[in-house]
């Protein structure tokens, strides 16, 4: 039965993942987290952090690794064919109707009707992240840091994975500090954290 599920929820993300990469990852979750529960919030968050590391379409890298992980080989073939196989063939027979009609207004209008629903689908996405972030960190360095972020994104124009790359690996060196021993009042030792 998970075979199945997987199949149909990565055939879902594929058919409806209009835009590309970023408007599937609403999907992913949507299937992911609140369907079929086979990850907390928390987790496809970091797995999302590490796809957006690695070169490649995310939502194929996610589908891999949920696949395999929900499903183990068989299901990551399962789950990347369900998610790449509706684009291939709806790119083909879209691609030759749509382009003999592509200067008729109906055609251009349906594709500029689309921008703000995968626009709103990132923003409510953010906002669950964002959330995440405030009750993980509190909410000051969760602001800090979504600043910072923007920052380096927009203002300094550093590339999203980079930008993740370094966010992880400063995570990683600060859980490998050993904790820091003081005193308290009593004279007894206790690790701060």
């Amino acid at each position: 039965m998970n075979q199945w599920h997987l199949f149909l929820a990565f055939f879902r993300v594929g058919m409806l993942g209009y835009g590309g990469g970023p408007s599937s990852i609403p999907l992913v979750r949507a299937e992911v987290v609140a369907k079929y529960r086979w990850m907390a919030d928390e987790e496809f968050a970091e797995i999302l952090a590490i796809a957006n590391a690695l070169p490649g379409p995310i939502a194929t890298k996610l589908a891999g690794y949920i696949g395999y992980r929900v499903g183990g080989a068989l299901g990551l073939v399962n789950a990347v064919l369900a998610t790449t196989a509706p684009t291939v063939v709806l790119m083909i027979v879209l691609l030759a109707a749509l382009s003999s009609f592509k200067d008729t207004p109906w055609v251009a209008g349906m594709t500029k009707a689309v921008v703000p629903v995968v626009a709103v689908m990132l923003a409510e996405m953010t906002w669950q992240f964002a959330k995440q972030a405030r009750a993980a960190l509190g909410w000051r360095p969760a602001a800090l840091l979504l600043l910072a972020c923007f920052l380096a994104l927009q203002w300094l124009g550093l590339h999203p994975a980079l930008v993740v790359a370094v966010l992880l690996a400063a995570a990683f060196v600060g859980r490998s500090k050993p904790k820091a021993v003081d005193r308290d009042k009593g004279g007894e030792r206790r690790a701060s954290s």
